[in-house]
């Protein structure tokens, strides 16, 4: 196993992954056009073992308190496997599997698997946490930076969520729903019926990103980029919605990305 870059084709498609860079795909190519954000930052990372923020960096596993190291103070934010270096498991022309071992600051020992699948006009993530030892709370969720820009008009997004979480002074949610409300966004939605949003390049690309999952986090505060996460629950969901992983029990969520040329 080793975690030097991978290339995988599928068409007019082709999708760079870095695995020694945090898990993360690095690029995507629809006929020569980058869709993501480029830089050691970018492209799209996994959010995992948690997604956003945690408030102050701490979370409660039952009765026992931890504290995150604070990346983003006051908060810790979106996880520690992006920090890390995965591994290869398996690649082809089309489809990798790559892993990463839960290690510290993370208190509990766990195995993260992400499967990246490339068609001609999609792509699936998938990703797993399982753990073998003591059961923790966690969530998956995917962090990609889609350019604003390809060289015409600017992305478009078009979705329909039932809520949004309001947010509060500190950038995490207050726990109250809220009708959605106009963008620019740094803001968490619920869709129940599982994500469905769609960036649109007038006259280039049209891009659909869904999910079973029912949260995405909208960010396009950014000039250069817009970023559509889908995630297992809200930010500072270890506390307020945890999902546990248990031996017998791991957690499982998967995101596809299709395209067509307009």
């Amino acid at each position: 196993m080793s975690n030097e870059p991978i290339t995988l084709t599928a068409g007019d498609a082709e999708v760079s992954l870095q695995p020694g860079n945090g898990g993360r795909v690095a690029g995507l190519r629809i006929a020569g056009t980058e869709l993501l954000r480029q830089g050691d930052r970018f492209g799209c990372f996994p959010m995992v073992p948690w997604c956003g923020r945690i408030r102050d960096g701490r979370f409660l596993n039952g009765a026992i308190a931890h504290r995150m190291p604070l990346n983003s103070p006051p908060h810790a934010i979106h996880g520690t496997a992006r920090d890390g270096a995965w591994r290869t498991a398996r690649v082809g022309a089309d489809e990798a599997v790559i892993t990463y071992d839960l290690v510290e600051p993370w208190p509990y020992p766990g195995r993260v698997t992400q499967i990246v699948a490339l068609a001609e006009d999609a792509l699936t993530l998938t990703m797993a946490v399982e753990t073998y030892d003591s059961s923790f709370p966690a969530q998956i969720g995917w962090h990609p930076w889609f350019n604003r820009n390809l060289g015409g008009e600017d992305a478009r997004l078009d979705f329909s969520p039932a809520w949004q979480e309001e947010r509060g002074a500190d950038h995490l949610p207050t726990g109250r729903r809220v009708e959605p409300r106009p963008g620019p966004w740094d803001d968490c939605f619920g869709m129940p019926d599982g994500v469905d949003v769609t960036v649109t390049w007038p006259g280039q690309l049209e891009l659909t990103v869904t999910s079973p999952e029912q949260w995405v986090v909208v960010y396009d505060e950014q000039e250069a980029a817009v970023c559509v996460e889908p995630q297992t629950g809200p930010p500072n969901g270890l506390n307020t919605l945890p999902r546990l992983v248990t031996p017998l029990e791991p957690l499982e969520a998967t995101t596809t990305w299709r395209w067509r040329r307009l």
